[in-house]
């Protein structure tokens, strides 16, 4: 998988003229992952209607980068996805072995094209329409492609390709719509948030007079084909660069007295955090070149779990926790922004995988949610959410053999999860209830779930090397019953370790914060080989 991403100090550098005066406030940006129930293949009538419908509602996606040291391949990437519940993700490549992967899932999908192909592009009707027919009509609509962001932050990071952006979007919109698809796939780009200017009070916000050439006939195009507009904004990035006005709590969602709401004085409009003010600042920078009739589309936005001690303090893995926790519940709220409490925008969290093979800073590399092998980074805690997000601390975990792994090396962690690992294989023996299947990836399954609820289901207690993951889906079957499982064994009729790891998972919890909840740490293990 070949892609291009940016590194932290374009984004920061991004971010310079956001927010010169006090932080922006609490109110909720929602969002909700909307299944297609449709059990049978879908007919095109009928992904279309879905598509429709499901455009109507608020999501949380995921972006996925890929300069990972390794990453899932596609096939296993997309059933992590399908495990983990999420139903919207974003891809900054056009990659043909994941996109022929997500066929069928309904996992809805943003692809891009790289800054580097807007020339091409931009230049050229005939291979605007060879990059759709490639693309999108290959794959469509077994691949729920629902949008293509036409390269990114290009005012800000390549302004030499901005009078070939607009181009390139017409032409990619135009060969859609020789295809009839220009009415379920949406062609936009991602900007960064300095391309706007005196953002607090969000009322008095405006773009950048240098891109008004670019940004009005731009608008036009999104208006006229009801594409959204795509912004990257980032709290994080705010706060660092205006700490001494804009308190962390305001950029964390965290709650706030009325006191420490921030009022717009034109307004008269609460705000309780900073990405509210920064989509509304968005609407008010649309409004003042004539336009009301876009929407938001939110399509990066995160924090880092990690960064260099001395320059990057809040990097750390509570206030990532605490900031995508806190954001996941806030879309599933639903209740828009100050401005327009009727409309929340969709979110796409930057991002899933964590991209370590990123050059520094540190926390250039430290925003995924997950190692390239699956594992979390961290915990997250969005109880409420229903099933989205197998990594919820909230839910009950399990740990499972990854799907296509040899099995000479699942065989390597399983001798050490019942040797050295001690963990309680007894019921993976001949005769007892989990011997079948008797296979070694169903013995391996078992054998890692014991011993990671052995230990409480603890930070870095899931991996063995990389042939392990967590699900909330509970692997007991028939009279066997896995350890953690609420099931019922047929012989026993007893619960299961329902409360087994209670005790373990407290003693991980970390208290610092008032309002999110715990929080397990993931490291490295390094006295044990497999974990």
């Amino acid at each position: 998988m070949n892609q291009k991403k940016k590194k932290k100090s374009r984004r920061r550098m991004a971010l310079t003229s956001m927010f010169s005066t006090v932080p922006s406030l609490l109110s909720f940006i929602l969002i909700s992952n909307l299944l297609i129930s449709a059990k049978s293949s879908p007919s095109s009538s009928q992904v279309i209607i879905k598509t429709q419908e499901q455009d109507r509602d608020p999501f949380v996606g995921f972006n996925i980068g890929t300069d990972v040291t390794t990453l899932l391949p596609p096939t296993q990437l997309v059933k992590f996805l399908k495990t983990q519940n999420i139903n919207n993700v974003r891809l900054y490549d056009a990659d043909p072995d994941l996109l022929k992967a997500l066929s069928k899932t309904k996992i809805r999908v943003v692809i891009s094209v790289p800054n580097n192909q807007l020339l091409a592009i931009g230049s050229s009707n005939t291979t605007a329409a060879s990059w759709i027919g490639r693309n999108v009509v290959a794959y469509y609509p077994e691949t729920l492609i629902t949008a293509i962001s036409v390269g990114d932050e290009v005012l800000t990071t390549v302004p030499s390709s901005a009078p070939l952006l607009l181009p390139a979007m017409e032409s990619l919109h135009n060969a859609l719509v020789s295809s009839n698809l220009h009415a379920l796939i949406k062609v936009s780009t991602p900007h960064a948030a300095s391309i706007m200017l005196e953002t607090f009070p969000p009322s008095q916000a405006y773009f950048n007079q240098t891109w008004r050439p670019v940004m009005e006939p731009l608008l036009r195009f999104l208006s006229k084909t009801g594409s959204p507009l795509m912004m990257n904004l980032y709290p994080y990035y705010v706060y660092m660069q205006n700490r001494g006005s804009v308190p962390l709590d305001n950029c964390l969602f965290k709650p706030l007295t009325p006191a420490k709401e921030m009022v717009d004085p034109n307004t008269l409009l609460h705000y309780t955090n900073v990405l509210d003010a920064m989509v509304d600042a968005a609407y008010v920078s649309m409004k003042n070149l004539n336009v009301s009739d876009v929407s938001v589309l939110v399509t990066e936005t995160g924090w880092p779990w990690d960064g260099d001690d001395s320059k990057e303090p809040y990097a750390t893995i509570d206030n990532a926790d605490t900031y995508n926790s806190n954001l996941i519940k806030h879309v599933f709220e639903r209740t828009g922004t100050p401005l327009r409490p009727e409309v929340t925008p969709s979110v796409y969290i930057y991002e899933l995988f964590n991209e370590d093979k990123r050059a520094p800073p540190v926390s250039e590399a430290s925003w995924g949610l997950f190692y390239g092998n699956s594992t979390p980074v961290y915990l997250l805690h969005v109880s409420g959410s229903g099933t989205f997000l197998a990594n919820d601390t909230t839910n009950q975990t399990y740990c499972v053999a990854v799907d296509g792994v040899d099995v000479k090396t699942l065989q390597a962690a399983l001798d050490w999860a019942c040797g050295p690992g001690r963990a309680n294989c007894s019921e993976i023996q001949p005769g007892e209830s989990c011997f079948q299947p008797n296979n070694v990836k169903g013995h391996a399954s078992f054998a890692f779930n014991s011993y990671y609820q052995k230990e409480g289901r603890g930070s870095g207690s899931c991996d063995f090397k990389g042939v392990a993951m967590i699900t909330t889906t509970d692997p007991s079957h028939g009279s066997c019953i896995f350890p953690g499982s609420k099931k019922v064994g047929n012989r026993t009729q007893t619960v299961v370790n329902s409360t087994q790891v209670a005790g373990g998972e407290a003693s991980s919890r970390s208290l610092s914060r008032g309002f999110c909840v715990s929080i397990m740490i993931l490291v490295t293990c390094i006295l044990i080989p497999f974990c």
